[in-house]
């Protein structure tokens, strides 16, 4: 399809800091894993035309069946991750279709982000390149040398990045050819095109599109996607 938007989302992570026996992409909230909630999201916006799922090779063949059952029918390709979440970012770029134009690149367990959310940082990228979200802090940031404080940052000049983070396809591809050339690499994707000196749009984010990182995060996120159902 010629000038589409092909999402990545990124869901081959081990979970270490999440504990317990199940990835944290497959935990299950009412009977759905994470996963479905993110992937609902993007099924339901228009301005993606397909996406590319980057899991574990081991958790491909039992997906397959799921998306079936959950109707995504947006989602073209499973890829599987590598080692590091570089390798599977690379792996996801590595599959694009021939008329992919721009990349919204999300990470798998942010199942709270908005359909306007992803549109709105489509949109940015289509007309500067490249856009990511983000929200200004809400505690006092400091920045620290030897367990001592070095200075305080001015909160309204910082950002805590989300995602999705949006490009246009070449630019995206440029960054992560130049990161593996220089084995210099960064787990937000942005930071790969700053070092290509491109300006990078901030979009709004919204304060409920977290990252599940610990338990804790899961209570957080049931409690909102109850409120989402009910609203």
């Amino acid at each position: 399809m010629k000038n589409s938007t092909t999402a990545l989302i990124v869901a081959a992570g081990q979970s270490k800091r999440f504990g317990g026996t199940v990835s944290k992409q497959f935990y299950e909230i009412d009977g759905r894993p994470i996963i479905y909630y993110t992937l609902q999201k993007f099924q339901m916006c228009s301005m993606i035309d397909s996406i590319i799922l980057i899991l574990p090779e081991s958790a491909i063949e039992e997906m397959q069946t799921s998306l079936k059952v959950w109707r995504m029918d947006k989602v073209g390709q499973i890829v599987a991750g590598g080692a590091e979440r570089h390798h599977s970012v690379q792996n996801g770029l590595a599959a694009l279709g021939e008329g992919v134009e721009w990349v919204a690149i999300h990470d798998g367990v942010r199942p709270l982000v908005t359909v306007a959310q992803i549109a709105a940082a489509i949109q940015a990228a289509q007309r500067h390149g490249a856009a990511i979200l983000g929200v200004t802090p809400r505690d006092t940031i400091k920045e620290i040398n030897h367990e001592r404080v070095g200075a305080t940052l001015q909160r309204q000049r910082l950002i805590q990045v989300q995602t999705p983070q949006a490009f246009s396809r070449d630019i995206i591809v440029r960054a992560y050819r130049q990161a593996f050339k220089s084995n210099h690499f960064s787990t937000d994707d942005a930071a790969l095109v700053e070092r290509l000196g491109v300006p990078v749009a901030v979009v709004p984010g919204d304060y409920r599109n977290i990252k599940v990182t610990t338990p804790d995060d899961v209570i957080v996120v049931h409690a909102y996607l109850h409120e989402e159902a009910s609203s």
